[in-house]
């Protein structure tokens, strides 16, 4: 498999990217994590949000072959990393790595935070990000913010 990733803003996505990203986004949030929370928050039209999508190069077609999801929003002073996600099957291959550095790369010259699920800490941790605050329970699930200084 040959892996590749896309950053682009929303109104570079084509309606099929729209929904394969959503579907995924569900299916990971939603269904799997049992959170049943407002995905679709406004956040992802605004004009400094950023979707990373990771693809398998294989696969044909505008939608086809979507292995993970980051979307990298623009707070401002800061980057904020979120929706990072694998579908499951792509799971356990390193392509985490490889989706954070990709959204890692749309985050120039500000601090990046994000909120960690608390388990994931750790590997975020290897990426560089530190704990920046006290642990949160969101939806059921233990988080804690993370920053990433630049």
């Amino acid at each position: 498999m040959t892996v590749h990733t896309t950053t682009v803003p929303f109104s570079a996505l084509s309606p099929a990217e729209v929904y394969a990203v959503a579907r995924l986004r569900q299916q990971v949030f939603v269904v799997e994590q049992e959170c049943p929370y407002p995905d679709l928050d406004g956040r992802d039209l605004e004009d400094g949000t950023r979707h990373v999508l990771l693809r398998d190069s294989s696969d044909s077609g505008p939608a086809a072959g979507l292995l993970g999801y980051a979307r990298v929003l623009d707070d401002g002073e800061v980057w904020r990393i979120g929706r990072v996600l694998l579908d499951p099957p792509a799971r356990g291959r390193g392509l985490a790595d490889v989706l954070m550095r990709a959204a890692l790369a749309a985050c120039p010259g500000r601090d990046v935070v994000l909120d960690a699920q608390s388990p994931l800490a750790r590997w975020y941790a290897a990426l560089g990000f530190v704990v920046d605050g006290p642990e949160f329970v969101e939806d059921g699930i233990p988080h804690v913010p993370m920053r990433l200084v630049v």
